[in-house]
């Protein structure tokens, strides 16, 4: 596994940095934060209490890996995080491991500094750390730069079928 990093941005130094159980607060706070920004709820939007709870079940007990990005007075700056996915082995994908990426957040004071950038550097290098073979995820038009730049490809192949 991949050791923590802290990056030089503009000046101010960025940790970006494993989230641990003792930051459910803070994970929660970013979330709905960016489901707000993305989807552009006010800032008194209430969420549903089943998204919130389910939320924080899957912070908790879910099978994932979040990244925190803090500047040097421990302010979060940035959030990330990547789901992993166990599926019947294919020859491509031999283990079965998979991963989906989501809620890469920036807030807007430290955007267009390199931090979604090294939050998915290093949700990419814990990916493939723990067996991942593929990485997918459900880019806005703002972010599609910066996953392209990283190695992603659109996918010709995959189909879906929503279900609600």
């Amino acid at each position: 596994m991949a050791s923590d990093f802290a990056v030089k941005s503009d000046c101010a130094e960025i940790e970006i940095r494993l989230s641990r159980s003792s930051d459910e607060a803070l994970f929660m706070e970013m979330r709905l934060e960016c489901l707000r920004v993305v989807y552009g709820f006010p800032e008194i939007f209430c969420f549903d209490a089943d998204l919130v709870s389910k939320s924080r079940e899957y912070f908790l007990c879910g099978d994932h890996v979040t990244v925190f990005a803090l500047d040097g007075n421990g302010k979060c700056a940035g959030v990330a995080s990547l789901c992993f996915i166990d599926v019947m082995p294919t020859f491509e994908h031999p283990a079965g491991r998979r991963a989906h990426l989501m809620n890469v957040y920036v807030r807007a004071e430290a955007r267009r500094r390199g931090i979604g950038k090294k939050m998915v550097a290093r949700l990419i290098e814990e990916a493939s750390a723990r067996g991942a073979t593929e990485i997918t995820l459900d880019a806005t038009e703002e972010g599609r730069f910066l996953y392209e730049s990283l190695g992603f490809a659109e996918n010709k192949e995959a189909m879906s079928l929503s279900l609600r």
